[in-house]
Formats: C-alpha cells, sequence, structure tokens
C-alpha cells in the first residue's frame, strides 16, 4: 500500500516544538492554543529524508509508505497523534487536579458499588473524557482568575493535556482493584474479617508494585515508536477532535470535519443501543437458528450464545462486538491471528471434543465457565470443605472429582501454550529490538514524538525504585501480621514471575492490543507449591498476575502521555496519587457495603437489591479448585486432564521453532509468514467462555473491513475517520448503557416494564432455549454418575 502524507518542511524534527510565548506574542491562551491548531503543511515530498526500515522485523511497519523524520513511520500514529508540541501549554494545574481527584474518587467508588451487583455497571474512563471537557470550559469561563498561594485557580483556556492529565486519573483505578476480591472471598467463604491496615497494605502493595516495574521497563514499552500501543489511539483521536486539533497525519480530505463526524457517530450510537440494550435485546445475541429449534441441544450446543458455540454469527449491539476489545483499534495482521486460533480451537477442536464425548464433556453444556460434579451438577464446593475452609480429601473422594466443560478445558491448554509461546517467542522476535532500544536514549530514538518528550526532565529510576521497596514492605507486612498462609520467598516468586514476563507480554500488547494473562499460570505454581491454602493461592495469583496488568496499564498511560506531549513527572505523580486514593475509596466503599447491606453476596440477595456478587464467587472457586482441591488432583499424572497440560506445554514451542526456522529461513524479512504469531492466537481467544463467536466473528469482520479494506482502498477516509469512529462509538455507547440501567434498569430493582416491554418475544425468545438453560447434551439418570470410578 501506498499513502500520500503531507509533512510539515522543517530542518529538523525538533523544530516543531511551538516554543514558549509570553504575553505580548498571544492575546489570550485561547490564541495561543488556536495558533497551534493552525500550523499549515506543504505538500513537498522529501524524499531525500525518508529513513530505512529497521533490520528486524516490525509486523506494523508498512513498507510501501512514505514518511519523513518529522513524523511517526507508523500511519495509525499519524491518524490520531499531532506531530508537534507548546512546552508552555498549562498542564500540571489545580484545575486538573481537582477535576482528577474528583473523577479518581467518583468512578472508582461507583465501579466498586456496582461490582458485587448482578445486573453490574462499568464506568469506564471514557465517561471522565467526555464529561471533564464541558467542566473544564466551564471551569476557564466562571472561575475567578485569582492566586491562593500562589497558586491560580484559573489558568485560563482549558487546555488539552489538562484534559489528559484528568483522564488518566479517572481512569488509572477505575475498575475495581483485584486485592479487593481477595478481601470478599476471605469475608465471605473463609469467615475473615481482617481490619482496614491489612486491607490497605494489600490493595497498595498489589496496585502499586506494578507501576513501580513498568516504570523501569518504560525505555522497551514507551519510547520506541514501534510500541504503538493502539488502544490510547483511540483515546488520542477523540482528545484531538474535542480540542479542534489539526495536524498532517489527517490528511486534507474535504467533508465532515472530525468534530461533526464524531458527534453524528456518538449520538447514532447512544440512541442506537436502546434496541438491543432494552427494546428488542435478542438483537444482542442474535442466535436465530436456537429460535427455529429451541429445544434441540445440538442445535443449540452449536449456534446458542449462552451456553453455545455462537455459529448464529451476528450481533447488532457494539457491547458484544467491542466485547473482546474495539476492532477499529487493533491491527489487522494481529485480528487475523486471534481469529484463525478461534477456528483452529474453537469452530474446529471444541465440536470435535464435545461431540466425541471427551473428557465427558456430552454430560455438561459445551461452553461454560464453570465446574461440574460427576451427575452433570454444578459442583458443590462446600462439600470437599472443612470447618476451617481446609481441603477434606474424604469427602472429595465420597464425593465427585471436578469436570469442565469443553470450551473451559480448552481455554486453561491455551492458557498453559500461551506462558510458554510468550518466552519462546520474545526470545526469537524480540531479541534485537531489545538490544537496540536498550542501548538507544529517548532523543536518540528515530522517532519525533520522543525527540520531543526528550526536552522534559524524565523520571528519575529511583523514583520507581522507592515505590517498589515501600510497597514491598506492605506486601510483607500484610504476610506476615495476618494469618494469611502466604510467605515470603512465595511472593518473590510471584514478582519474579511478573518481572520475566513484563517485557515480552508488554511488547506483544503494545502491538497487537492483545494481552498475555498470567491469571493461569499463576494459580498453577501456587497450587503446586503451597497446597491446601487458598488464601495463599489468592494472594500469589494478585501479586503474579495484577502486577503485570497493572504495569501494563501504567506503560499504556504513560504512551498515551508520550503521545500528548505530557511531562512525565506530572504523569508519574498523578498515576499514583489516583491509585492510592482509587484503592481507599473502594476499600471505603467495601467495608461499608459489607457492614450495611444485609445478606451481601448470599442467594438471598437475588430479590432484594441484586447484590449476590456473581464475580467473587468465580474468585472465590479459582481459590478452591487451586487453593483447596490443588492442580495435582487435575492435570498431573494418570489425572483427567494431564494429556491436555501435557501437549499444550510441547506442542506450542515446536509451533514457533518451526515457523521461524522454516518460515523464515525460506521467505525475505516481511514475508506474511513471519506475520503468524502464535501467543497471539493461543492467548486472543482467552475471553471463551463466556465470550463466543457471536463476539469474535462480528469483530473480525468489521476489522477486516475497516482495517483492511478501506485501510488499503480509501487510507484519507481511514486516516480521518477510523479512530474518531472507534471513539464515538465507545463513548455513545458507554453514555446510553449508563442512562438505561439507571433510569430503566436499576429502579424498583429491574421491575419497570416488568408485564409490558420485558415481556414482549424480542426481549424473551432467547431465553426460551436450551442454549439459555445450559442443557447438556447428555443427561444422566437419577442415581447414576459418569467419570471414572475411583479418583
Amino acid at each position: 500500500m501506498s499513502a500520500v502524507v503531507e509533512e510539515d518542511h522543517r530542518d529538523s524534527a525538533s523544530s516543531l516544538s511551538v516554543p514558549p510565548s509570553d504575553s505580548a506574542s498571544y492575546a489570550s491562551a485561547f490564541e495561543r492554543e488556536k495558533s497551534i491548531r493552525s500550523v499549515q503543511y506543504d505538500t513537498e515530498s522529501l524524499s531525500s529524508r525518508i529513513s530505512p526500515p529497521s533490520d528486524f522485523f516490525d509486523p506494523n511497519y508498512d513498507t510501501d509508505i512514505t514518511w519523513l523524520e518529522d513524523d511517526s513511520p507508523y500511519p495509525e500514529v499519524r491518524s490520531a497523534v499531532a506531530n508537534y508540541d507548546d512546552i508552555s501549554m498549562p498542564v500540571n494545574t489545580f484545575r486538573a487536579w481537582v477535576l482528577g481527584i474528583m473523577w479518581a474518587i467518583i468512578i472508582p467508588g461507583v465501579n466498586e458499588f456496582y461490582y458485587f451487583r448482578y445486573p453490574s455497571i462499568m464506568v469506564t474512563g471514557i465517561v471522565a473524557q467526555l464529561v471533564s471537557f464541558p467542566m473544564g470550559r466551564a471551569w476557564a469561563r466562571w472561575v475567578p482568575a485569582v492566586k491562593v498561594f500562589g497558586v491560580s485557580l484559573n489558568p485560563g483556556i482549558f487546555t488539552i493535556k489538562e484534559h489528559v492529565l484528568i483522564t488518566i486519573m479517572g481512569g488509572v483505578g477505575a475498575q475495581a482493584a483485584y486485592a479487593t476480591e481477595i478481601i470478599a472471598v476471605q469475608r465471605v467463604w473463609y469467615r475473615q474479617n481482617l481490619d482496614f491496615g491489612y486491607q490497605w497494605m494489600l490493595v497498595m502493595s498489589t496496585q502499586l508494585i506494578g507501576f513501580s516495574v513498568g516504570g523501569l521497563a518504560r525505555r522497551l514499552l514507551v519510547a520506541p515508536a514501534s510500541m504503538i500501543w493502539p488502544n490510547t489511539l483511540v483515546l488520542c483521536a477523540l482528545f484531538n477532535t474535542l480540542h479542534s486539533q489539526s495536524y498532517a497525519g489527517i490528511g486534507m480530505r474535504s467533508g465532515l470535519s472530525r468534530e461533526r463526524f464524531f458527534t453524528f457517530a456518538f449520538i447514532s450510537a447512544a440512541l442506537w443501543y436502546i434496541v438491543p440494550g432494552y427494546l428488542f435485546q435478542a438483537l444482542s445475541v442474535f442466535t436465530w437458528v436456537c429460535w427455529l429449534a429451541p429445544q434441540n441441544p445440538k442445535i443449540n450446543a452449536l449456534f446458542g450464545y449462552h451456553s453455545g458455540m455462537g455459529f448464529s454469527l451476528l450481533s447488532f449491539d457494539w457491547n458484544q462486538i467491542a466485547f473482546i476489545g474495539s476492532p477499529l483499534s487493533t491491527p489487522w495482521w494481529a485480528e487475523a491471528n486471534v481469529i484463525a486460533g478461534f477456528l483452529i480451537f474453537y469452530w474446529f477442536l471444541a465440536p470435535v471434543i464435545y461431540f466425541t464425548n471427551t473428557w465427558h464433556t456430552q454430560f455438561m453444556p459445551i461452553s461454560s465457565s464453570g465446574p461440574y460434579d460427576n451427575t452433570g451438577k454444578p459442583y458443590n464446593l462446600t462439600r470437599i470443605l472443612n470447618a476451617d475452609a481446609t481441603f477434606n480429601h474424604q469427602a472429595y473422594k465420597d464425593y465427585s472429582p471436578l469436570f469442565l466443560s469443553a470450551t473451559f478445558a480448552i481455554s486453561y491448554g491455551l492458557a498453559f501454550a500461551s506462558i510458554t509461546a510468550t518466552i519462546v517467542h520474545a526470545a526469537i522476535y524480540f531479541r534485537k529490538p531489545i538490544m537496540v532500544h536498550l542501548h538507544r536514549s529517548l532523543g536518540e530514538q528515530p522517532d519525533v514524538h520522543a525527540q520531543l518528550m526528550s526536552k522534559y526532565p524524565q523520571v528519575p529510576e529511583w523514583w520507581y525504585g522507592c515505590i517498589l521497596a515501600v510497597t514491598f514492605v506492605f506486601a510483607c507486612l500484610a504476610i506476615k501480621l495476618y494469618p494469611t498462609q502466604m510467605t515470603i520467598w512465595a511472593l518473590i516468586v510471584a514478582l519474579l514471575i511478573a518481572l520475566v514476563y513484563i517485557v515480552p507480554a508488554g511488547m506483544i500488547q503494545a502491538v497487537t492490543n492483545r494481552q498475555v494473562g498470567l491469571n493461569v499460570i499463576t494459580e498453577l505454581i501456587i497450587g503446586y507449591m503451597l497446597p491446601g491454602r487458598p488464601v495463599a493461592m489468592m494472594m500469589f495469583k494478585t501479586w503474579g498476575y495484577i502486577t503485570m496488568s497493572q504495569a501494563m496499564i501504567f506503560t499504556s498511560d504513560f504512551k498515551l502521555g508520550h503521545y500528548m506531549k505530557i511531562p512525565p513527572r506530572p504523569m508519574f505523580w498523578c498515576q499514583i496519587v489516583a491509585t492510592i486514593i482509587a484503592g481507599t475509596v473502594q476499600l471505603g466503599v467495601e467495608n461499608w457495603m459489607f457492614s450495611n447491606i444485609p445478606h451481601i453476596c448470599e442467594t438471598a440477595q437475588k430479590d432484594i437489591s441484586g447484590f449476590t456478587c456473581p464475580n467473587t464467587e468465580v474468585f472465590a472457586t479459582a481459590s478452591v479448585v487451586f487453593g483447596v482441591i490443588g492442580p495435582t488432583l487435575q492435570f498431573s499424572q494418570n489425572q483427567l486432564y494431564y494429556r491436555m497440560f501435557q501437549s499444550a506445554h510441547y506442542t506450542d514451542r515446536k509451533l514457533i521453532f518451526h515457523q521461524h526456522y522454516y518460515f523464515s529461513s525460506f521467505s525475505g524479512l516481511y514475508s506474511w509468514l513471519n506475520y503468524v504469531n502464535f501467543p497471539l492466537m493461543f492467548t486472543g481467544i482467552g475471553l471463551i467462555p463466556p465470550a463466543s463467536a457471536v463476539n469474535y466473528i462480528p469483530w473480525a469482520i468489521i476489522g477486516f473491513l475497516f482495517q483492511y479494506v478501506i485501510r488499503r482502498r480509501y487510507f484519507p477516509f481511514w486516516a480521518k475517520y477510523n479512530y474518531v469512529l472507534s471513539a464515538a462509538l465507545d463513548a455513545g455507547t458507554a453514555i446510553s448503557t449508563l442512562l438505561v440501567y439507571f433510569i430503566l434498569q436499576y429502579p424498583k430493582n429491574g421491575q419497570i416494564g416488568e408485564s409490558t416491554i420485558q415481556r414482549w418475544w424480542g426481549n424473551t425468545v432467547y431465553k426460551n432455549t436450551a442454549d439459555w438453560h445450559s442443557v447438556p447434551l447428555r443427561r444422566v439418570s437419577e442415581g447414576a454418575y459418569f467419570g471414572p470410578d475411583t479418583w
């Protein structure tokens, strides 16, 4: 592909930085920002300054495209990110901190409250991004421009850099802290109600250790231009659209402005969601084949959504399509790898396993995220626990072994395979870029954004070291001062696992939008290391898995700041402060809920206010399966799933080595064979179950249309509108979801329209099926069982 890219004709990339200005140069702050927006670009080709591609494989690099040193070598980045900076633009202001802290309190608090409810709601950072814009503009207009203790209450126009800082503070702790699950499970399942000091140290250590580790890896994950972090481009496009930024990468295409396009798409997405989200919910999970044969178990197993494979293909709900991530932000080659893995392992292997009754899967639904006993009923974990929540082996032998559905078993196998595949893939493909970037400073990166950011004071390494030391002490105190069954050496092992995987997993996520999860491997390791200790298992899993996950959040936000030219030191402190505030607020909300909501996390809550804690129950189940029963009785030799574990462990390494030594040896550096990415195939489908083809197939179709067809044939249109459309669909659907929930579903505990709109055919047809009721292909007769006679 080739595309015409209009560039600013300057002597050097650094000349793109807009110099500081005083009041004599600009009549107002508004005119200063306006002057940046109105930069004009000439179209003269500067072929003599085209930089050669790197000598290592870069899957997102366009070998045909013309790019200059005054901009990014990646068209995705050029289309969403401005290639200039104004170092005098206010960013670290009183206004930004007030609004940012406000969102760091509101969003985590609301999400924590509804996390324990079913149906739940999730307020994302995009809500803060949208609502902060009019709030900042209102502040700039009406708050007096006075100083208090030398701090200006109103520094002038609400700038794009302030907006970025506020959004990062609102989003960094938006999700419920993973460690709050440990606290909830301890209270409800293991009857341990430990004090607030333990809870706070546990949450802070699990949330902030990842930030310190991620900061130490920023040279490899943030500074290189090849680490594009596609999700951040959607946010950049929205920021630039809201603030009317103009830059070369969006081209000079006529037609609707980005602002109008976003407005129309946003309103359309918000209005449309009311249809599949409330009025005609069958359009959301469009399992039309199941409607024709609602009681046929084979048809429902293949075409169902709730407990089937989702062969019905279609969905008209953006929430379902973007359930695994926006298809408009992920590169097509990465989407192709994901869908290839889906076709191989779920549309081929899963039905083969199911209809041949491998692992006795026909006695369960083909797709389910819960374990079963040998009568085909959900596994009753309480039957194998002693009063002190320890494992009762005799009760286990008297009851039943644990069985997994076909898709759940495959998901475990792929999780095991992805762990080994990630390391092997990194050793083969990331070795050269790691060595190159380790020896490059920020200013030496051949990328305009890195060169512009090199002008700001960087965060000293010892700042990250201090965060790591303090939070490590918190972790040790939580382990030693309280009855956790955890050990310090196990904590060190968990952190080493995260440290080993942060660079390879981070590099994969930075170019593909898909994260390699460590949750399964950490469960497996602690299950063998400290068997029969469920609380220790939960803590080990959190420190191993969430440390890397938080590091990915940190580096992703830092890349967003890198693109938007936010000084690194304010970025660092806004993330740390917001995380501390968010974690403290979430603990306060959780403790209030458990003290004031009767029967919380109990079945009785279903008919009261819905606080049944479904997510916490899944977390507790994992603690019993891996922490109480342990992997020895599941995946070790002579156990039911041993062959799956063994084959997953060895096959992936052979596949990758064959790919590298055979494909690369007989093809060029940029042959299509090098785009085959086995870790991405394995981990990209890790959301199944509960996801199914209803999520993956529409996602792949839209991704192919926009990221391949339109991008290649109508590049100017794609460059101008693609990421804006993604932001509009995400934002419109998110806002509409909140409005529908709080206006029509939350009041009266969801009983609004119970006898009218909720009962019409379009809202009930998908529920009156074998798929919805999780009917298996084979049933166990009364008093009988399936599986082995002894275990």
